[in-house]
């Protein structure tokens, strides 16, 4: 149990229904759809729609989305709804144009948005309800208004130059030319009429039609090469999730393309060498999470990608031997010079997850990557199109070399956990390159150290910079940082918190649902 006399909260303990978003509004919106008859897909899809709203910065109907959905009956869900570059796209062109690696902002970053395919692909399996519905609250917060939230109005301003420079962003996005304050009212009339249209016609009005048109002229325009034939032709994949053991409990990640396949290599040699034994505040602990993540890294940096192209199955990665090799790289005296980690940029993400009365459970993420995506927004449809052909690479032969109608390699991911046939755990951490080391410190965190969600999430988190000296958070103590120094590694202040998250427990034996939700952000968990 938390100490009271300290800044902190406790974590939400509730019976028929639960949800964890980013932020107030969304959770609000989740919990009345549940309250309504609505099961979680149907919640995760609406609190989803309200968050690309009042979070436009992290996230959007330009961008992508993955979920993982576990149904009462104990069955478990993979939607990839991950977009493609466009089919006249590929590294030769880039590289003829000066370019060696992808730009990571303007027309050039801009893959087809996958998210709308991919709420539509889960309701129609899973949900209960029309857009009509699930879109309420959004269409109501876009035309008449909504406060901006502390950490919204901190992020937005950050980009406000490069809003500026681009017609239809400063036309959306910007208030006289300036970000909106923190606690002002914001209006977005032209992304009201966008979602109006969508909950009225589903899909097919996003990726044909008026919208289309507007998205494909708009990047062409600016020199890009989206056609209105790439998002006729989008597509949300149901795969089946790969997993590892740890603990008692099966993780459960999303496959490549998307890099939760380097939490499992993560989470897997955590296991191999003896995370649980080491004090959670203690810098044995930082040291081995540090250098286990970056031979994870290593191998997602190298061989993760579109798995038409992957040169290496999953199996292969998540192989005993395959660990056994990668634990070869560490010393628990000293960090490991000879692992290589190309930098990629920082990105904005929401994560959310729902469960509801009967257990059903969902984690669900979407993003336009970085903040507010590529910087380029379509002048009358108010889409801020994603920059997630950043992922790609422009290096000869390397599995995730940008090609035609491929997907990049993925940040986003979502995460759950199963006992004994049973979703246990449904998390999952934002932050772009650190949402593979943040789902396995979370998940240390409750199984190593026997955490509950909220104290898991809220614990500090410590992650390498572009330039590889590790950030590490205000609450990592200068006596844990002299520690790690001594082992070779640099340590600075963290200019930003790392991530956010959310979970949701599914405590079998009590029978109540137990959530967390990070204080990194504006958000919270709420249940009924």
């Amino acid at each position: 149990m938390r100490p009271f006399d300290r800044p902190g909260r406790s974590p939400v303990i509730a019976e028929n229904g639960m949800a964890a978003t980013s932020h107030p509004l969304a959770t609000a919106t989740a919990l009345a759809v549940l309250r309504e008859g609505g099961n979680a897909v149907d919640a995760a899809i609406a609190a989803s729609a309200t968050l690309v709203v009042v979070e436009p910065h992290m996230t959007g109907i330009g961008g992508d989305c993955f979920a993982i959905v576990a149904e009462p009956d104990g069955s478990v869900h993979g939607l990839n709804g991950s977009g493609r570059a466009p089919r006249t796209a590929d590294a030769t062109r880039y590289r003829a144009l000066g370019h060696e690696t992808v730009p990571e902002f303007g027309p050039l970053s801009i893959t087809v948005p996958g998210a709308i395919k991919a709420w539509e692909t889960l309701r129609d399996r899973f949900g209960t309800l029309g857009f009509d519905r699930l879109f309420a609250d959004a269409i109501r917060y876009a035309e008449e208004g909504f406060a901006v939230h502390a950490r919204v109005a901190s992020d937005w301003a950050r980009v406000a130059p490069r809003l500026a420079a681009d017609d239809g962003a400063r036309r959306h996005f910007l208030v006289d030319g300036e970000a909106p304050r923190h606690g002002s009212r914001f209006r977005a009339p032209g992304l009201a009429k966008t979602l109006r249209a969508i909950a009225g016609g589903g899909a097919k009005v996003f990726y044909e039609g008026a919208i289309a048109a507007e998205m494909a002229a708009t990047v062409k325009g600016l020199g890009g090469f989206l056609e209105e034939d790439d998002l006729a032709a989008v597509t949300a994949d149901w795969v089946t999730p790969v997993s590892v053991a740890y603990r008692g409990h099966d993780v459960l990640e999303i496959p490549p393309n998307g890099q939760g396949i380097t939490a499992l290599i993560l989470v897997n040699l955590l296991d191999r060498l003896g995370a649980a034994k080491l004090s959670p505040d203690s810098a044995e602990r930082w040291h081995l999470e540090i250098e286990a993540g970056r031979l994870a890294f290593s191998v997602r940096d190298h061989l993760v990608a579109d798995p038409a192209t992957m040169t290496v199955t999953p199996v292969e990665l998540l192989s005993a031997g395959f660990t056994e090799r990668l634990a070869a790289g560490f010393d628990p005296a000293r960090r490991n010079p000879d692992v290589r980690l190309p930098a990629v940029p920082r990105a904005d993400t929401i994560y959310l997850t729902v469960a509801d009365r009967e257990r059903r459970a969902v984690s669900f993420i979407n993003s336009v990557y970085d903040s507010f995506g590529s910087g380029v927004v379509t002048p009358n449809s108010a889409i801020a199109l994603q920059n997630r052909g950043a992922c790609f690479s422009l290096r000869p032969g390397h599995p995730n070399e940008l090609g035609p109608a491929k997907r990049p390699m993925h940040t986003i991911i979502p995460a759950m956990t199963t006992r004994d046939g049973a979703a246990a755990i449904a998390f999952g951490v934002m932050g772009g390159d650190y949402q593979p080391m943040g789902h396995a410190h979370v998940l240390s965190n409750m199984l190593d150290h026997g955490m509950d969600p909220q104290a898991a999430i809220d614990h500090p988190r410590l992650f390498w910079g572009e330039d590889g000296v590790l950030e590490a958070e205000a609450g990592i103590g200068e006596e844990v940082r002299a520690a790690l120094v001594a082992k070779g590694h640099a340590v600075r202040d963290a200019e930003r918190p790392h991530g956010g998250g959310q979970a949701i427990v599914i405590d079998r034996d009590s029978g109540f649902l137990i959530a967390g939700s990070d204080p990194r952000k504006d958000g919270l968990a709420l249940g009924w």
